[in-house]
């Protein structure tokens, strides 16, 4: 929405919505659905490991389309929406780069066929589409019903920036409980056979390695949803803004993973300029949650008079920050290569 200057202070007006028409929504998903069963078609019929080249003509046209809608929202509903997508899929964008942290390590932990780490990466996106499509949903009628919810979001991103800060390693992201209760309580084969998740073995049902990569990857996509929807939020409150944005960050995701591999382990100051990112959208949410106070604690029930910070700014830190985050890592590697 819109922020106005009004005193020095900033404030969204209550009277300015995204009215995104049934055809647009029918369009969007018909689009992703598409695009999704196109790549599993693909894979499916040919799994192998993607060149080069095919990643970065990928990532181009994904990349590509990204812009291209933030200048249809730009030119067919307002300069406000479009900045709040960039907004929020640089945002979306940058913690999925997060997540092929923990991609790696989970493939590397189960040893997965290079073969077919495209398939395991389109099951893990097409499963991080469902879990946020429903995280989206949830938090659009929480905060729609719930003005308080914006102080919940706020302080949960603070934590998670904290927390992001203490653990930027991620060595042992790849296990977790549901893990562990699977190996202790069903039987395994440690023979690969695609995407199956189980085989049949003298009459018995055993499940595959690949079954465990999938579930590794689907608890790993549900918590990294717990972060990424609180987050997006506190940059625009338009479900359809918020699903474009996290679809647009998803799409080019699987093809990133091969064309950056190892690479990923130089941008070591990642975690921290995320933790920073977080920080600020979680404070920026709490002004929020203050301005449109509901809460008879806190001001007798009445809003707060606060500055709040306009889209436009929050899409400059973003864009600094990672900026800096990528020019300060790229620095202490080739420091850290130089000395070693």
């Amino acid at each position: 929405m819109p922020a106005e200057e009004t005193s020095g202070d900033f404030y969204w007006p209550e009277d300015s919505a995204l009215n995104v028409s049934q055809l647009e929504w029918i369009i969007t998903l018909s689009v992703t659905v598409a695009v999704l069963l196109f790549d599993v078609v693909v894979i499916a019929r040919n799994p192998h490991e993607p060149t080069t080249r095919e990643c970065v003509r990928a990532l181009i046209f994904y990349v590509g389309a990204a812009i291209a809608f933030g200048v249809w929202l730009w030119n067919f509903h307002s300069r406000q929406f479009a900045l709040e997508f960039y907004a929020g899929w640089l945002t979306e964008y940058s913690l999925s780069i997060d997540n092929l942290f923990i991609f790696i390590i989970i493939m590397a932990s189960f040893k997965v066929p290079r073969k077919y780490q495209q398939q395991a990466l389109m099951v893990g996106i097409i499963l991080a589409l469902i879990f946020r499509g429903i995280f989206i949903a949830l938090g659009a009628v929480a905060i729609e019903r719930f003005s308080w919810m914006f102080y919940l979001f706020g302080a949960f991103l603070v934590y998670t920036a904290i927390k992001l800060v203490r653990d930027t390693e991620h060595d042992d992201d790849g296990d977790n409980r549901v893990v562990r209760f699977a190996q202790r309580h069903l039987s395994f084969t440690d023979k690969w056979d695609g995407l199956r998740l189980w085989v049949h073995d003298n009459g018995k049902r055993l499940m595959t390695p690949m079954f465990l990569v999938i579930v590794a990857l689907g608890t790993t996509d549900l918590m990294f949803a717990l972060d990424s929807i609180p987050a997006i939020y506190g940059l625009t409150r338009e479900p359809y803004i918020v699903f474009t944005a996290n679809v647009f960050a998803l799409m080019g995701l699987r093809q990133l993973y091969f064309l950056l591999g190892d690479l990923l382990n130089r941008l070591v100051y990642l975690s921290q300029g995320l933790a920073f990112i977080l920080f600020f959208i979680g404070v920026k949410l709490v002004l929020h949650a203050l301005h449109e106070n509901e809460l008879p604690f806190i001001n007798g029930g009445h809003g707060v008079h606060v500055p709040e910070i306009p889209t436009l700014w929050s899409l400059g830190v973003i864009i600094l920050t990672l900026f800096i985050t990528m020019i300060a890592s790229l620095i202490r590697t080739r420091v850290a290569s130089k000395s070693g």
